[in-house]
C-alpha cells in the first residue's frame, strides 16, 4: 500500500510541475530523496545555451555538464538540449535554505501552512572564487532589503589594485550598475559581509564568480525574497558526492569537486565506493534495504566517468538482473 502511495506521488509531482521554469515541487516524504522531472528541449541557432539555461532556470555549469556535445555559444540548430531539472535532496536537514557548493544550487523548504502540502524550491547560484570561499555551516537571514546600496569590502577594493583594476567607488547606490542587483538577503556569518542577492550579470549564475555572496537570476531572488522571512535557516554544505532513495532503488548525482578540494578527491572512484558504503550503513538502520539489493556496476562506473550532475541509478535487484539477462538471450 505504501509503495502505491509513493508510486501517486511520483506521478502526481511530474504532472504538477511541467511547466517550463519548474521551480517549486511537492517534497517528497523523508524516505525518498529525489524530486524533479529530466526534460529535454531544442536549441536554436539564434540563442547560446546559456539562454536555454536561464530560461529553464539551470546555471551555466549544470547545463554544460548535462550537454557536453552541444557548443555553448553556437548550438546546432535545433539540437537536443537535455535539462538536468531532476535532484537529490543534499544529506542535510529538510529546513529552510540549504546550499550545495560543488552543485551550485539552494534548495528552500517553506514552512508549510495548515493544510498545505510541504514544498520544495530550487533555484541554481553562483559562489565564491577558490580564493573568496563561500564559507559552510550554518547561520540565518538577519536582514532583507530591496533595491540595496552596495559598500565595497576593503579586501575586495584592495584585490582589484593588485590585479591593476580600478578599484569600486566606495558606495554604490541602487540603479543599474549596483552588482547586487535589486534583492539582497544578509547571512548571520562574517560579521553579516555575507549576502544572498541578485546580479546584473546573469551568465555567472551557477559559475564561481563571487567574492563569498551567493548570486541567484535576477527573477528567481525576486520570486525567494517574499517567501524566506528573516530568521530563516542557512545551511551551506559541500556535497560532490549525493546518493538517494526512489522506492527501492538507489541513485547518485555527481558533480566535479570544489578545486581546492581536488587533492582530497584525487582517488574519485574510491571516494564514491566509501560514500555509497558509508550511505548504505546509514540507511540500512532506517530503512530496510532488499535481501536481493546490489550496485550495478557498469552504471556506476558510467556514472563516474560523466559526472552529468544528473542523478542516475544504479542498483537492481537480482530479479531484474536475471530478467534483463533473459531479455537480451531472447533478443540476440
Amino acid at each position: 500500500m505504501y509503495k502505491l502511495f509513493l508510486f501517486f506521488f511520483v506521478v502526481f509531482s511530474l504532472i504538477a510541475n511541467s511547466s517550463a521554469r519548474t521551480e517549486t515541487w511537492v517534497l517528497p516524504p523523508s524516505d525518498i530523496d529525489i524530486f524533479g522531472q529530466i526534460r529535454t528541449t531544442h536549441a536554436s541557432s539564434a540563442e547560446t545555451l546559456l539562454d536555454i539555461a536561464r530560461r529553464y532556470d539551470i546555471g551555466q555549469i549544470e547545463i554544460l555538464l548535462a550537454n557536453p556535445n552541444v557548443d555553448r555559444w553556437l548550438p546546432e540548430d535545433g539540437a537536443t538540449v537535455i535539462l538536468p531539472s531532476r535532484y537529490i535532496i543534499p544529506h542535510a536537514e529538510r529546513k529552510g535554505l540549504l546550499l550545495n557548493l560543488p552543485e551550485m544550487r539552494i534548495y528552500y523548504f517553506p514552512e508549510p501552512k495548515k493544510g498545505e502540502k510541504p514544498m520544495i524550491i530550487t533555484h541554481p547560484v553562483g559562489i565564491g572564487r577558490m580564493d573568496w570561499v563561500t564559507p559552510l555551516g550554518i547561520s540565518r537571514i538577519v536582514e532583507k532589503k530591496k533595491d540595496p546600496t552596495w559598500i565595497p569590502p576593503k579586501s575586495l577594493q584592495m584585490d582589484r589594485i593588485a590585479n591593476g583594476e580600478q578599484p569600486y567607488p566606495s558606495i554604490v547606490p541602487p540603479g543599474p550598475t549596483n552588482p547586487l542587483g535589486r534583492h539582497a538577503m544578509r547571512l548571520s556569518i562574517g560579521g553579516g559581509s555575507y549576502l544572498i542577492h541578485g546580479t546584473i550579470k546573469p551568465f555567472g549564475v551557477g559559475m564561481r564568480v563571487s567574492a563569498g555572496c551567493v548570486r541567484m537570476y535576477p527573477e528567481d531572488i525576486e520570486a525567494l525574497f517574499d517567501k524566506v522571512p528573516v530568521g530563516t535557516q542557512v545551511q551551506v554544505v559541500n556535497q560532490p558526492i549525493k546518493l538517494g532513495w526512489l522506492l527501492d532503488s538507489l541513485y547518485i548525482e555527481l558533480h566535479p569537486p570544489l578545486e581546492e578540494d581536488e587533492e582530497k578527491y584525487s582517488n574519485y572512484k574510491q571516494m564514491v565506493v566509501t560514500a555509497i558504503n558509508d550511505f548504505l550503513t546509514l540507511k540500512s538502520s532506517k530503512k530496510n534495504i532488499p535481501a536481493d539489493f546490489e550496485i550495478d556496476q557498469e552504471a556506476l562506473k558510467q556514472a563516474i566517468i560523466e559526472r552529468s550532475g544528473i542523478p542516475v541509478l544504479i542498483s537492481r535487484s537480482r530479479a531484474q538482473q536475471l530478467h534483463t539477462q533473459n531479455s537480451q538471450l531472447i533478443l540476440f
